[in-house]
């Protein structure tokens, strides 16, 4: 099933080094594995570049193909932007249902007024103008320098799908990176707070280019749900301490670490305490739900990191 749906790059050699570096991770592969540990039964994610290539998921509804026909050219220099927005997809599957699709468009490339126009003309295009405003004029009333670099459809029917848009925190610390989260409609500031002070220890920061994604549903009119994504890299010296804080956490939300050990275990390229950074993210969202704690695995490919895919970007 992955091998139909990933992108030409996925059949040719791996070299030494990227031939067209992705932004997804720091050494230029063009592809991540996540897992999400709520509920009975995890969900495997997998997310990639599509590397400049067309794709076609099959099986996608009607509505979820009319919604990302409505929003795509304005992610286009035919709407204005200075160029195209760099598609990511990815995929989800929680056993027994079925595969969920979803696709993001970068605008980490683009100048701070082009991403914000951009995305309020998608939201107001998918009916969710009025939440985007009232998300945005709170976002910015909480202190500290932040970015949109991401904004992604569902591609489900129209009951389970949202949009999503991810902000990027520069030097934030703990306390404001909830009040971000705290914008949406259901966040538990106290569970929050708990499960960031067992990922960073004894900092009171959150650490590098921690993110922020708030989720917006038909409907509602205002942001719904909020995550927080903690890099580990910047918070623990290897991966043995990234695995045990996260496992810690998992315990703490009801959930047996103990798949999530083998897994770090077998994607690390030797002992986790020789190695930093397999384990790259871990998230968290308050929203009532149990174990909501999902892994983010950085495969490791090339021994160096490869060339900026991005020139820096004036956010001004």
């Amino acid at each position: 099933m992955l091998r139909a749906l990933l992108p030409p790059w996925a059949h040719e050699r791996i070299g030494h080094a990227p031939a067209q570096p992705s932004y997804v991770a720091d050494d230029g592969f063009p592809a991540e594995m996540s897992v999400n540990w709520s509920g009975g039964r995890p969900e495997l994610r997998v997310l990639f570049d599509s590397l400049g290539h067309d794709l076609v998921f099959p099986g996608e509804s009607g509505f979820a193909a009319r919604r990302l026909e409505r929003v795509h050219e304005t992610f286009t220099p035919r709407a204005g932007r200075p160029s195209p927005a760099p598609l990511w997809h990815s995929i989800a599957w929680r056993p027994p249902s079925g595969v969920v699709h979803k696709t993001y468009f970068g605008l980490y490339s683009w100048p701070h007024t082009q991403r914000v126009a951009a995305v309020a003309e998608a939201m107001a295009q998918l009916g969710l103008a009025a939440a985007w405003e009232d998300a945005h004029r709170r976002i910015e009333t909480v202190e500290g320098d932040r970015e949109i670099e991401f904004f992604a459809v569902d591609l489900a029917g129209e009951t389970r799908a949202r949009v999503k848009i991810y902000y990027r925190n520069h030097t934030a610390g703990l306390a404001e990176v909830d009040r971000v989260a705290a914008v949406a409609l259901r966040h538990d500031p106290e569970e929050a707070r708990a499960a960031y002070r067992v990922l960073t220890g004894e900092r009171g920061d959150a650490g590098e280019a921690a993110l922020s994604c708030l989720a917006f549903r038909s409907g509602v009119d205002r942001a719904a749900e909020s995550t927080t994504y903690l890099r580990l890299p910047a918070l623990v010296p290897d991966d043995q301490e990234a695995v045990e804080r996260t496992a810690e956490l998992l315990r703490d939300e009801g959930v047996d670490p103990g798949r999530f050990r083998t897994l770090a275990a077998a994607l690390a390229p030797g002992p986790l305490s020789e190695s930093r950074g397999v384990l790259e993210l871990v998230s968290y969202r308050a929203a009532g739900r149990r174990g909501d704690v999902t892994t983010y695995f950085r495969f490791p490919v090339y021994d160096r990191p490869g060339p900026a895919p991005l020139s820096p970007v004036d956010l001004a």
